[in-house]
C-alpha cells in the first residue's frame, strides 16, 4: 500500500512542480556561477547559451543535427534491449546456457567503449553500421545482466502450471515470462538511454561528418564552450523529455501489477 501512495504522489501536480524549481534552481546556479566567472568565452550564461541555440535552429543546423543523433540513438537502442534482452532471458532461464555466456558478458562488461568504436571503425569501415553496431556492442552486456537477474527471479512454480495445463510456449511467453520480466526490461530500457546517446556522441567526434557529437567536435576545435553548452544541453533536455513521456510511463505500466492488493 505505501508504494502505491508514493507512486500516486509522483503523478501528482506536486511533483511536477518540484522538478520544475529544481530546474529554476540550477538555471539560477548557473547565472550566478557565469557572473562570478565574468568570462563568457570561458562560461557563458543561459542567455548566451540560449542566443547561440536560436540561431543554430533557424540556421537549420541544430534540428538537423540532433536528428541524426535521435535516428542513430533509436536505432543502437532496439538492437541493445532485443539482443541484450534474448540472451539475458537465455541465461537467467538455463543454467549451462548461464555457464556459456558469462564470460562473454564479464568480458564485455569490462571493455573500454573506446577500444569497441575504434574496433568497429577499423574492421567494419567508417559508417553508418559501424557507428550503430559499435553503440549496440557497448549497451547489450548491461541489458543482459539486468534481463538475466530477472529471469532467475521468474516463479518456478508458474512455470510447472504452465506446464501442467500443456500451455503453447508463445503463450507461455506472452502470459507468464514477459509480465515477469517487464520490470527488469523497464529499468534496463530507462538507465540504458543515457548511457546510449553519451556513446552515440562519442562515436560521432570519432568518426561521423554530422550529429550531435560531430558539432560538439567542431565547437572544441574552436574552443567554443558556448556551442559545446548549447548542443550538450540541448540533447539533454530532449533526452529528459523522451524519457519522461515514454520511459517513465513504461516503467510504472511495467511495476503495476506489483502494487496490487
Amino acid at each position: 500500500m505505501a508504494e502505491g501512495l508514493a507512486a500516486t504522489a509522483e503523478g501528482q501536480p506536486g511533483g511536477s512542480l518540484d522538478r520544475l524549481a529544481s530546474l529554476l534552481l540550477l538555471a539560477g546556479l548557473w547565472w550566478a556561477g557565469a557572473l562570478l566567472v565574468a568570462s563568457p568565452q570561458l562560461f557563458p550564461g543561459p542567455a548566451q547559451v540560449l542566443g547561440f541555440a536560436w540561431r543554430a535552429i533557424r540556421a537549420g543546423d541544430m534540428p538537423y543535427n540532433m536528428a541524426v543523433t535521435l535516428a542513430r540513438v533509436a536505432l543502437a537502442f532496439v538492437a541493445a534491449m532485443a539482443v541484450g534482452g534474448v540472451l539475458g532471458g537465455i541465461a537467467g532461464r538455463s543454467r549451462r546456457a548461464d555457464r556459456l555466456i558469462d564470460p562473454w558478458l564479464v568480458v564485455a562488461l569490462n571493455l573500454p567503449v573506446l577500444v569497441v568504436v575504434v574496433l568497429c571503425y577499423i574492421w567494419v569501415g567508417l559508417n553508418e553500421v559501424a557507428a550503430i553496431l559499435a553503440v549496440a556492442i557497448a549497451k547489450i552486456p548491461t541489458v543482459a545482466v539486468t534481463v538475466r537477474e530477472g529471469a532467475r527471479a521468474c516463479d518456478r512454480d508458474l512455470d510447472e502450471l504452465a506446464a501442467v495445463y500443456r500451455l503453447p510456449r508463445g503463450r507461455r511467453l506472452r502470459r507468464i515470462l514477459l509480465p515477469q520480466l517487464a520490470p527488469y526490461l523497464a529499468a534496463a530500457g530507462r538507465s540504458g538511454l543515457s548511457i546510449t546517446w553519451k556513446i552515440v556522441l562519442m562515436v560521432e567526434l570519432l568518426g561521423r561528418p554530422n550529429g550531435v557529437g560531430f558539432e560538439l567536435n567542431l565547437c572544441f576545435q574552436d574552443f567554443n564552450v558556448t556551442g559545446i553548452l548549447a548542443y550538450g544541453l540541448g540533447f539533454a533536455a530532449i533526452m529528459l523529455v523522451v524519457e519522461a513521456a515514454l520511459l517513465q510511463p513504461w516503467e510504472r505500466r511495467a511495476n503495476a501489477w506489483r502494487r496490487r492488493d
